[in-house]
């Protein structure tokens, strides 16, 4: 009477700059892992593994943890950079009761984009029209006294 892993929905979420994916435990299972790998090469990022007498996460990043509820899991990407942007393979391995079934839920492509480049972007684009206004309110200075002393001889 065992759900079927590959019907488990995931559940994507952005907030306060920190990318939340939520899956729903299996149920009558009491034994398995969820695991979150990063890249096409599979490199594991975070994991928790959960038994009916414990819940063990393990992360092998700085920007992944992991939450567990009774009713679902939930692996936390914080403080991302660019350096982050690659694709997020999700997999469950559901050890017990048999049988053994081990297989990847969820595929996200995560594009991060520099906060640094947005503010220096937008910070150079107001400098340079502040110069060339400047530059331009300085010429019509000149102009202008250049023609009062015209008129004034």
């Amino acid at each position: 009477d065992r759900a079927n892993a590959s019907d488990a929905q995931v559940m994507v979420e952005f907030e306060n700059g920190n990318f939340n994916f939520t899956f729903p435990n299996p149920k009558n299972v009491s034994d398995f892992s969820m695991t979150l790998f990063k890249g096409r090469e599979k490199r594991k990022i975070c994991e928790i593994h959960l038994t009916k007498e414990k819940v063990t996460p393990k992360s092998n990043v700085t920007y992944c943890e992991t939450q567990n509820s009774s009713s679902s899991t939930t692996f936390i990407l914080k403080n991302l950079e660019r350096n982050h942007t690659d694709v997020y393979i999700f997999c469950l391995e559901i050890l017990l009761p048999p049988p053994y079934i081990d297989c990847c839920l969820k595929e996200a492509c995560l594009y991060i984009q520099d906060k640094e480049d947005w503010f220096s972007l937008g910070l150079i684009s107001w400098i340079i029209t502040g110069l060339i206004i400047f530059a331009i309110s300085c010429v019509c200075c000149v102009v202008a006294c250049c023609l009062r002393n015209k008129v004034s001889k």
